[in-house]
């Protein structure tokens, strides 16, 4: 069987030099029956290899749970790696940033407050042991010399960046030998000699993240990785965005330059991303660096690839460097055709407060409790209670994560935004029913705040008195909530509507096909298609379309649900031919 090293200067396979041509693609923002696509996409640009992160919370969303079906399959994507004659590296973290809500870490794990979460800590580390057992199970068989695509397992993910602690790394690095690892062990810092000094072993390859000047980047790794090969395992080709901000796209023929710098210079490579996917239901993460800025659901990253595994003119360009240095197959992939173009109306608006009365797991709290309190770990929650303040009030919290909106009587009176750091609102007359939906829009992937508790954190005051006595309902929106119980006759909506507000709409297609469904006119809510979650849009952009991939369509009839959270203007799904991902700096 094949045998995987690291030499004196270069990667060995069998022996001879090897050179690494990756890139990443996340199994977990890809539908599984589009893998291969994607994968033999790689190959043709020129690709030797595919890297991929493992997203812990994703396979285990409570802590007896660890999901390896549908779009989960690592075993399945790793053999397809293989089926199409690549190699695979595997990035386990535990910890993997990524713009991925949290980091890839559980929000369960942080419910015991004095766990020591990226450090050596035992009830960490009895956690993150589990975690890598079953990872290692599925990875360990799947190795070169057993016949597989792994030749590399990363350790930790740029934890230099984080913290210090060498008793941790090493920890991690044991447990994965004692699990079967036997390939090289990397891990990957950014080229700052703290870092680099920081995030890593004697032992374990380091390996360096940028996106541009390679050769002074590559002379500070080769400070601190004095023997073995060069490489970047994560060279930035585009970006991500955050709602609010601009769409990010770097130019093709500068990305190119870069990388042929980076190969002309005899290092390996991983390209982040070569394709980047989407961030589907509620997987998107966020940054806080004192202003708290989530990330859309499309994480198209100006990739090789674009969102719906397109090629781009940086494929094209990438897939002439490499020519240059080494063989590429002979045709590119064809361009792709335009997804269908059309509209339905939206019908059946449904008024989420007054559905939500009838739903059965309504829970009773004293205090207003955090999301994380309710099991599931819901993205949205609706709490009630009675007041009785007949003149002016002020209502406090104190902290929204992410976005609370405040409702009398089932009339709206205000919203309150973490981003904007609000925590009080006015309210000229305070009697009756009062009702907080509040929105998770996604945990911080890096920094210190990973792990913090969604929700309203410290209760909320009125009048500068608690107020007590809630009933709350988590909404756990995995798949559309149950807004009609019976087919009722088609309503027309007829202009512009209010939310909350659960609407519908149905359409037919001849075949199943990728769509690109345009949300202009439309506020802030979530979208379903054939009960699979599309993820969040919202009128801020600057992402304006929500990919829906051809898998979870079908010939014939098809359903699509909203959850308007906020107002639309037009209630219509306008279907378009290509991504509108919004404005550009430029």
């Amino acid at each position: 069987m094949p045998e995987f090293s690291i030499g004196e200067r270069d990667f060995l396979l069998d022996g001879r030099p090897f050179r690494i041509l990756s890139g990443a693609l996340h199994y977990f923002r890809v539908h599984p029956d589009q893998w291969a696509d994607r994968i033999d996409k790689a190959r043709r640009m020129g690709l030797n290899t595919i890297e991929t992160y493992v997203a812990w919370n994703a396979h285990a969303p409570d802590p007896d749970t660890f999901d390896l079906t549908g779009g989960l399959d690592l075993d399945r994507f790793l053999r397809l790696v293989a089926d199409a004659g690549l190699h695979a590296i595997v990035r386990p973290g535990p910890y993997i940033c990524a713009e991925w809500d949290n980091g890839g870490l559980p929000a369960w794990l942080f419910r015991d407050p004095d766990v020591g979460v990226r450090r050596s800590e035992p009830r960490y580390l009895a956690a993150v042991r589990r975690y890598l057992d079953r990872v290692y199970e599925i990875v360990a068989p799947l190795q070169v010399q057993h016949g597989g695509p792994v030749i590399l397992v990363q350790v930790e993910n740029e934890y230099g960046a984080f913290g210090d602690d060498k008793t941790y790394l090493k920890a991690l690095a044991e447990h994965t030998r004692d699990a079967g690892i036997t390939v090289p062990l990397t891990t990957i810092d950014q080229p700052a000699d703290g870092m680099l000094a920081a995030g890593s072993l004697e032992g374990l390859h380091r390996t360096a993240s940028f996106g541009s000047r390679a050769a002074e980047r590559l002379a500070a790794l080769r400070r601190h990785q004095p023997t073995g090969p060069l490489m970047c395992a994560e060279f930035w080709n585009g970006w991500f965005d955050h709602w609010g901000g601009h769409h990010h796209t770097t130019s093709a023929a500068d990305s190119a330059a870069e990388l042929d710098a980076l190969l002309a210079a005899g290092a390996s490579v991983n390209l982040y991303m070569f394709h980047g996917g989407t961030n589907f239901g509620f997987t998107s993460g966020a940054n806080d660096k004192g202003t708290y800025q989530p990330t859309t659901t499309s994480y198209d990253y100006d990739a090789p690839l674009d969102e719906a595994g397109n090629p781009t003119a940086k494929y094209h360009a990438f897939r002439e460097v490499i020519a240059r240095y080494h063989d590429v197959p002979g045709e590119p992939p064809p361009a792709a055709a335009p997804a269908p173009r059309f509209s339905v109306p939206l019908t059946d608006p449904v008024a989420l407060l007054d559905a939500a009365k009838h739903w059965d797991a309504w829970q009773r709290h004293d205090a207003l409790p955090v999301l994380d309190d309710l099991g599931g770990t819901p993205r949205l929650a609706l709490a009630t209670t009675r007041v009785d303040v007949p003149g002016p009030a002020v209502l406090c919290f104190g902290e929204v994560r992410d976005h609370a909106s405040v409702f009398l009587d089932g009339q709206p009176v205000g919203t309150l935004m973490r981003e904007h750091h609000q925590r009080a609102l006015g309210l000229h007359r305070a009697v009756g029913d009062l009702t907080i939906l509040v929105e998770d829009h996604g945990r911080v992937n890096y920094g210190p705040r990973i792990g913090e508790p969604k929700g309203v954190v410290g209760g909320a005051t009125l009048a500068g008195r608690p107020v007590a006595g809630w009933d709350v309902l988590p909404l756990v929106l995995d798949t559309p909530p149950p807004a009609w119980p019976d087919p009722d006759p088609a309503a027309a909506v007829d202009g512009p509507v209010a939310g909350p507000v659960l609407l519908r709409a149905r359409f037919d297609l001849d075949r199943p096909a990728d769509l690109h469904l345009d949300t202009g006119g439309w506020g802030r809510g979530v979208v379903w298609v054939n009960g699979f979650c599309l993820g969040r849009y919202w009128s801020r952009g600057p992402q304006r379309t929500l990919y829906a991939p051809g898998p979870v369509l079908r010939a014939g009839g098809n359903e699509l649900v909203v959850l308007e959270l906020a107002a639309l203007t037009e209630p219509t799904a306008r279907f378009v031919p290509e991504p509108l991902l919004g404005h550009t700096e430029a």
